[in-house]
């Protein structure tokens, strides 16, 4: 891990779990930032430390707004400002408005939506000053479309794809890059390979090759900013 003195950017990364969050992770710290992960797990982020370089992790509850406030202080004290944010915690449930809990719905909800305003609020401002910097949300075909089953969740993904438009709408012209990355495929997960245990390989979309996007994103020339990104595996019906 880098101190004070550091001169690489930080990026700040939230929902660093085994799969998309860990692939992130590791991708901006090989191209040079230091690293900053949120989860809830500790044991997990302490497994990522000893393996990504230049990252640390912050056991963390994205939608409790008073340990968001302690996690970002002690990240500027350790690395500086975030230059990136990426909001790849997610909140999911399946099940029809029937059968949910209404509050699963509220929960994710917090998760996905919620989290992603009081982390902008809180790290958008430096980056306004410095004219410069990323804020990128992780989404999926489900803030695009409301199917029978994922009433619990839908709802929270197309608010939250809408949040990033309107904060993208506000920042562009500030100098700060916004985006909505829609990943429309099965991530490649130990539990998604259990579940589709007869699918092909290229079934699966690879946490790293979301990772590699999502970096080339956060990294566009500014003459020519995506906001709507949508990648899927090449068989993928859509």
């Amino acid at each position: 891990m880098s101190g004070n003195n550091t001169k690489r950017p930080l990026a700040l990364i939230t929902g660093v779990g085994p799969g998309t969050g860990a692939a992130i992770a590791r991708r901006f710290s090989a191209g040079g930032y230091d690293v900053a992960m949120l989860a809830r797990n500790g044991e997990r982020l302490a497994a990522l430390e000893r393996e990504i370089a230049n990252a640390k992790g912050y056991a963390s509850d994205v939608t409790d707004e008073a340990q968001l406030d302690a996690v970002i202080a002690a990240v500027k004290a350790e690395f500086g400002t975030p230059s990136v944010l990426i909001h790849n915690a997610v909140g999911g449930a399946f099940g029809n408005f029937l059968e949910i809990d209404p509050q699963v719905l509220n929960r994710n909800f917090q998760v996905n939506t919620m989290a992603l305003l009081y982390l902008a609020r809180r790290l958008a401002p430096a980056m306004i000053e410095a004219g410069r910097g990323a804020i990128i949300a992780s989404g999926n075909t489900s803030a695009l479309r409301g199917k029978a089953k994922f009433a619990g969740f839908a709802p929270t993904k197309a608010a939250q794809r809408i949040l990033t438009e309107a904060i993208a709408r506000e920042l562009g012209p500030k100098g700060v890059h916004v985006a909505y990355v829609l990943i429309d495929a099965v991530i490649d997960l130990a539990w998604t390979r259990q579940r589709w245990p007869d699918a092909p390989d290229e079934f699966f979309i690879k946490p790293a090759a979301i990772a590699e996007e999502i970096w080339h994103v956060a990294h566009q020339d500014r003459s020519a900013w995506s906001f709507n990104v949508e990648i899927r595996p090449f068989g993928e019906t859509w």
